[in-house]
């Protein structure tokens, strides 16, 4: 395995888990937000200020393709929450190693990082209704990034991190965690049944 990517939406827990993994695994943890910072001199914050966000974004394209054209290997990768919303950083990221989305709901993230104000995404009168927003808008492309999906929402960390272990390292699989490429099966009324297994 050369590395191992972690997606998901701010707040999800992608540095702690991270880094949790690292240990567990051997490997380097690696921050995309805190490289483009070192690369760039300066916040994310000031960068969205001060260039947009946009700018932001093809900041972050460039990061996975530096990664990339440096044959990274052993590594473990937070990246930041917009990340995978562009589909050429999909792309990449799976280039990059294994990807994995912790999958997280809206009012986990509210507890987890309200009064940060180093989110400049959330900077607004009801923040709790703008992460259901923006959780809902790039779930899709979380999904469609994803090689596995980890539900993390009633895990402590450290478990989220063995479990990710387990998953990419021995192919095991959780009642908590599936293949996002699974295929789908349809009943006789056309309902769609998740292929989903468990080693219970």
């Amino acid at each position: 395995m050369k590395n191992i990517i972690l997606i998901g939406y701010m707040g999800c827990g992608k540095t702690t888990v991270g880094k949790n993994l690292a240990r567990i695994c051997g490997y380097t943890f690696l921050d995309t937000d805190e490289w483009i910072e070192e690369q760039q001199g300066r916040s994310i914050s000031e960068i969205f200020a001060t260039d947009g966000e946009e700018a932001f974004r093809e900041m972050e394209t460039q990061c996975i393709q530096t990664l990339i054209d440096g044959k990274l290997e052993g590594y473990v990768i937070s990246t930041g929450g917009g990340m995978p919303v562009r589909e050429v950083n999909r792309q990449l990221l799976k280039k990059l190693g294994k990807v994995i989305y912790l999958s997280v709901k809206p009012e986990t993230v509210y507890e987890r990082i309200k009064g940060d104000t180093k989110r400049p995404l959330l900077q607004c009168d009801d923040p709790l209704s703008k992460i259901k927003d923006m959780i809902a808008m790039r779930a899709p492309a979380y999904r469609d990034g994803a090689d596995y999906i980890v539900r993390v929402d009633t895990l402590k960390q450290y478990t989220v991190a063995l479990k990710i272990k387990k998953l990419v390292m021995k192919g095991y699989h959780k009642k908590s965690v599936y293949k996002s490429n699974a295929k789908k099966n349809y009943n006789k009324k056309g309902a769609v049944k998740t292929n989903e297994t468990s080693c219970n």
